[in-house]
């Protein structure tokens, strides 16, 4: 007797405990659900600002939170070798086109002077060996002189006009200047410390680098005195054109959602949603469950559908906040 009363007293205990937890459940499953939301989140996609080269970080012109304008200076690296690169590249530029000038150039004024005045000379020189060959050639005829003495004077007069020649050519060649070959290669060179020059200068000006467009700083991850490598972000900035709200819709649903439709986030301490625009709706499932396609199972496809909105309303929002979504208003 006295175990069959247990008995009894175990199954009614369990059947108490049993209504206790159905009617707890009820509330929960009876609430009701609003169709027309969907859930998300804020995404920020950031813009990593750094340097192409690499520097201890002299100066950090920001600090996380502030907003930046777009050509505000973010951060400088030390550039003492930037800058003795470029002025040796700007030094070997000059010396270049120095030398081409000068390559173009004829010699000096005062050794064109002296060409020219041995060529005078060379001309006088030949007047007399012309008129003294006239002379003899006279006295030949008239039996006066003898043919060594001519054949001698004719030799002298060929060599004076042979000096005239070679003086005339000099000076031409002296006022012409270097080859066109040469300065060909002296122009090519003048070209190559140019680009040079152009690298150096580049490289100076990664050493200092501004905001490519506005933003909060979201985050500074250097701090002044430390080493940064090449293309290593110093600097994230968050503008309020890459806030997004990224939300998943059931496939049932997606075919009423269309690329520029109005849509309404619900954002945790703002008494009144905010209004997007979608900008973009994945052409494939963001999540399949591991069962075979069918039919039943189809409406548990969702898709990827993303929103932005205007500047005023993304400086609200913040990246990996929670959010509600309605479509359709």
């Amino acid at each position: 007797m006295t175990i069959d009363l247990r008995k009894r007293r175990r199954l009614c205990e369990s059947i108490v405990r049993f209504a206790i937890v159905a009617v707890c459940c009820v509330p929960a499953g009876c609430r009701r659900v609003d169709d027309d939301q969907v859930q998300g989140y804020v995404e920020g996609q950031f813009v990593y600002v750094s340097s192409s080269v690499a520097g201890t970080l002299e100066t950090l012109h920001v600090q996380r939170g502030a907003w930046a304008k777009t050509g505000d200076p973010l951060f400088a690296l030390e550039n003492t070798p930037q800058k003795a690169a470029r002025d040796e590249a700007a030094q070997r530029l000059a010396q270049a086109r120095a030398s081409l000038e000068d390559a173009k150039k004829g010699k000096r004024p005062s050794e064109i002077e002296a060409i020219e005045a041995q060529l005078q000379q060379a001309r006088t020189a030949l007047e007399l060996a012309e008129k003294e060959l006239s002379r003899q050639e006279g006295l030949f005829g008239s039996g006066a002189t003898t043919a060594q003495e001519l054949d001698r004077v004719r030799a002298t007069h060929d060599q004076y006009r042979q000096r005239v020649t070679q003086l005339d050519a000099e000076l031409k060649t002296a006022q012409l200047g270097s080859r066109s070959d040469q300065i060909a290669a002296a122009e090519a060179n003048v070209r190559a410390l140019e680009a040079a020059l152009a690298r150096a200068e580049w490289e100076l000006s990664q050493t200092r680098q501004e905001a490519p467009q506005a933003g909060l700083v979201f985050d500074t991850l250097y701090r002044e005195g430390e080493w940064v490598g090449a293309g290593r972000p110093v600097i994230m900035l968050l503008p309020p054109e890459n806030v997004k709200v990224r939300a998943f819709v059931p496939e049932m649903r997606l075919g009423a959602i269309q690329t520029g439709d109005s849509m309404r986030v619900l954002v945790d301490g703002l008494t009144e949603p905010v209004v997007g625009r979608v900008s973009f709706i994945s052409p494939r499932a963001e999540y399949t469950p591991p069962v075979i396609y069918s039919r039943q199972t189809r409406s548990k496809l969702v898709f990827l559908v993303e929103a932005v909105f205007d500047h005023n309303v993304a400086t609200s929002l913040h990246p990996g906040q929670p959010v509600d979504v309605e479509f359709g208003f």
